[in-house]
């Protein structure tokens, strides 16, 4: 029986989300450390949610959150600034055949969070959530249901 190669898993291998997870560890202890000459990761609160690798774990994209959104471009210029001396120490601290070139993102999960739920708070939204649907309340408790159970003969 021919085996099917064309269908992928939906969702990272468990190698990929290992792999990610140790580069993170990785980046965070870099950061917590303060082992970036940078002075503006003294400044910004930055937190590494996420590690994305690719299938061939040779590229790994970085997530980074800010809690100060003023300094989202001048972290990134940093993080990019330091690049090599990042993955040099990735390397050193997991143990891969190859040392995964390192990408740095901003991580908007957050903000689309936001934007979502100002969507449901908007009064268009809210007004739609709060009517019944016609449709709905008619199927629940019908006056064909009554009718139906009138039309079947008791048994006794």
């Amino acid at each position: 029986m021919k085996r099917d190669t064309d269908s992928r898993p939906a969702g990272p291998s468990q190698r990929q989300l290992r792999v990610g997870e140790l580069i993170r560890h990785a980046v965070t202890e870099i950061l917590s450390r303060g082992e970036l000459p940078e002075d503006v990761f003294a400044k910004a609160f930055v937190t590494i949610p996420e590690v994305r690798m690719s299938p061939d774990l040779k590229l790994a994209t970085v997530y980074v959150t800010l809690h100060d959104e003023k300094l989202s471009k001048p972290v990134l210029k940093a993080f990019e600034q330091n690049r090599k001396a990042i993955r040099t120490d990735v390397a050193r601290k997991v143990n891969l055949k190859f040392a995964p070139d390192v990408r740095f993102r901003l991580d908007d999960r957050l903000e689309e969070v936001d934007r979502i739920e100002a969507l449901l708070r908007s009064p268009k939204v809210r007004r739609d959530l709060d009517t019944p649907d016609r449709d709905l309340l008619a199927g629940e408790a019908g006056p064909d249901d009554d009718e139906a159970d009138a039309a079947e003969p008791r048994r006794s």
